[in-house]
């Protein structure tokens, strides 16, 4: 998908003026990877603008530290300007682009989904089984509410969609942004890996993020850790209860002492603690380094997450009860209203940061830096 006949925003067109401004003054050229990008080039396309806004981590050091920040009259917000591109770029890149309009209302459309998706499994449980079996025992099996082939083949159907929407909307990015370089090599693959891993950029030069006080902290690239390890160990178990029942014929539900629980205890923690953590101190950002009209992305993520793991932990609680069938019906509901939302939230940012930092590792090995 290229922008060349898209009408430039407004958002563009102020970060076209704020990169002329930062590329005269480079002071903050150690701070991150934007600004050695930014000296690499005398003018910025649409293309650049994206590449650069979604390489920039918002850690907000750049605002701290600039000497034109309001309420001086060059008024350089980055943090801010590069929020609302970066926002844009994910409805720009999104497959079917008729789902782009998601981007702009997108904290009631993945509330609506979720409810939905929760009614869904308990309207379906009622019909696929006497409605007291919902509130009865089922000795934590809870395949006798919903069979394990029917359960697998609806989450597949729909993890299937979530990849695919997601490759292609991330292989439009790629296009756009790679201009002259058209393939990634294995050493730029690697450390932009290392880069993401580690949250490197998210320590604004070192003292770490400044965009919830003037003083830097390193919470916030904490709490992104305990998020992405958290969904990752979360992943992981549900790989793993893969293999039990299809290569060993081991069926749900595991005993505590079990990988799949074990890594599910895990996860969930992280699951718990990070997008908490993000949730609180989102709320204590300077409101003049965000894009707010969309903030509800950032919380209908955190929420989609921390319900995730809570419902779970729910029910490995009190699955030997009656009230396993209703916490399974949300648990699932909430889980599908996850994965149906990951190419139309703020699971793309990850994804999209990661490809500008692959960029960003390839084009410095052959920078040449603009006087």
């Amino acid at each position: 998908m290229q922008l060349t006949n898209m009408v430039r925003s407004a958002a563009l067109i102020e970060a076209d003026r704020l990169m002329t401004i930062c590329n005269g003054c480079r002071y903050c050229e150690g701070l991150c990877a934007v600004f050695p990008a930014m000296e690499m080039r005398r003018t910025f396309a649409d293309n650049d603008l994206n590449y650069l806004a979604n390489l920039c981590h918002q850690c907000g050091a750049c605002y701290s530290d600039c000497q034109y920040s309001p309420p001086h009259e060059f008024n350089v917000n980055i943090p801010a300007t590069f929020a609302k591109v970066r926002n844009e770029s994910y409805a720009r890149y999104a497959w079917p682009g008729a789902f782009a309009g998601v981007f702009a209302r997108n904290g009631l459309f993945i509330t609506l989904l979720a409810a939905l998706s929760v009614a869904a499994f308990i309207a379906g449980f009622v019909a696929l089984k006497d409605p007291a079996a919902l509130y009865g025992r089922h000795g934590g099996d809870f395949y006798k509410l919903m069979p394990h082939n029917a359960m697998a083949t609806l989450f597949s159907v729909v993890f299937l969609y979530a990849i695919a929407a997601l490759a292609l909307s991330l292989r439009g990015f790629w296009r756009d942004i790679a201009g002259g370089v058209a393939s990634a090599d294995v050493g730029a693959v690697g450390q932009a890996t290392g880069d993401a891993a580690h949250l490197k950029y998210l320590g604004g030069g070192g003292g770490g993020c400044t965009s919830e006080s003037e003083k830097p902290s390193a919470l916030r690239r904490i709490f992104h850790h305990f998020t992405f390890y958290g969904f990752m160990f979360c992943f992981a178990a549900t790989c793993l209860a893969t293999v039990y029942h299809y290569a060993f014929g081991w069926h749900a539900p595991y005993p505590l002492i079990s990988g799949p629980v074990l890594l599910g205890i895990i996860g969930g923690l992280g699951l718990l603690i990070g997008p908490a953590g993000l949730f609180v101190l989102a709320r204590t950002r300077d409101p003049i380094l965000v894009d707010k009209p969309r903030l509800g992305m950032d919380t209908a993520f955190q929420a989609m997450l921390f319900l995730t793991s809570l419902t779970g932990f729910a029910l490995m609680l009190l699955r030997d009860t009656p009230a396993m069938g209703l916490l399974l019906a949300v648990h699932l509901g909430v889980v599908l209203g996850l994965f149906l939302s990951l190419p139309y939230g703020k699971f793309v940012h990850g994804l999209y940061r990661y490809l500008a930092l692959v960029k960003y590792n390839k084009e410095r090995k052959t920078a040449i830096f603009v006087e």
